[in-house]
C-alpha cells in the first residue's frame, strides 16, 4: 500500500503568517503586506516541494555499462530549509559512486539532492539521505557525498558569522573501508578548491 503524501495546507500558512505579523505588531492591511501571506504560502510550497517528491522516479531509468571507475558530479548547487530556525541554508553537494557495472543519467544525481534538499532539513541528515538513497537503490561499489553550506541562522542572526562554511559527509561502500579510495574520492572531490 502506497502512503499518501500530505499536501501542503496553504489556507492554514497564511493565517500563521497573519498571527506572526501581528505578533510583530504590523499592520496586516496595509499595502506592502496585503498579500505577504498568500506569498509566504507559496513560497513554502516552492521551497519544500521535496516532501510531496519521491526521488525513485529520478533512478528508475539505468544504463548497463562495464564503467569501473569514479562517476563525480561536484558543485551541484542547492537551497534547504533548516527545520530549527525555518530559515535557509545553502551551498554545494558533491556526489560520487562507483559503479558496478550500472550507471545513473547525471541530471539525476543533481534531482536526488534536491528531492531531498527540498524539506525540512539539517546538513547532516541530507547528506546521509542522499548518500543512503544511491547505495541502496543503485547497489555502487560505494558512495561519497560531500556537502558545502552556509546557514542564514548562523550568519545573519545568532554568532553572526557571515562567510563560515559546514562541510559534512557520507561515506559508503568502498570509500568508507578503503582509506586508498578515500583519499581519492576526497581529492577529485576537492580539485581546483582551496
Amino acid at each position: 500500500m502506497t502512503k499518501k503524501k500530505k499536501v501542503v495546507d496553504t489556507e492554514r500558512i497564511e493565517r500563521a503568517v497573519e498571527e506572526i505579523l501581528k505578533a510583530v505588531g504590523e499592520d496586516i492591511g496595509r499595502e506592502g503586506l496585503r498579500d505577504t501571506p498568500l506569498r509566504v504560502a507559496k513560497m513554502y510550497k516552492e521551497l519544500l516541494a521535496g516532501m510531496q517528491q519521491d526521488p525513485e522516479k529520478y533512478i528508475r531509468k539505468t544504463f548497463i555499462e562495464k564503467y569501473d571507475e569514479i562517476v563525480l558530479l561536484r558543485d551541484i548547487s542547492f537551497y534547504s530549509i533548516c527545520e530549527h530556525h525555518l530559515m535557509p541554508f545553502m551551498g554545494r553537494a558533491h556526489v560520487a559512486y562507483l559503479p558496478d557495472g550500472v550507471v545513473l543519467g547525471v541530471s539525476k544525481l543533481a534531482r536526488i539532492v534536491d528531492c531531498f534538499a527540498h524539506r525540512l532539513q539539517v546538513q547532516e541528515r541530507l547528506t546521509d539521505q542522499i548518500a543512503d538513497f544511491i547505495m541502496e537503490r543503485l547497489k555502487p561499489k560505494g558512495v561519497a557525498v560531500v556537502i558545502e553550506a552556509s546557514h542564514s541562522c548562523m550568519t545573519i542572526r545568532g554568532i553572526k558569522k557571515p562567510g563560515s562554511e559546514m562541510v559534512t559527509s557520507s561515506l559508503r561502500g568502498i570509500f568508507k573501508k578503503d582509506p586508498r579510495s578515500r583519499n581519492e574520492i576526497m581529492s577529485l572531490m576537492h580539485n581546483g578548491n582551496s
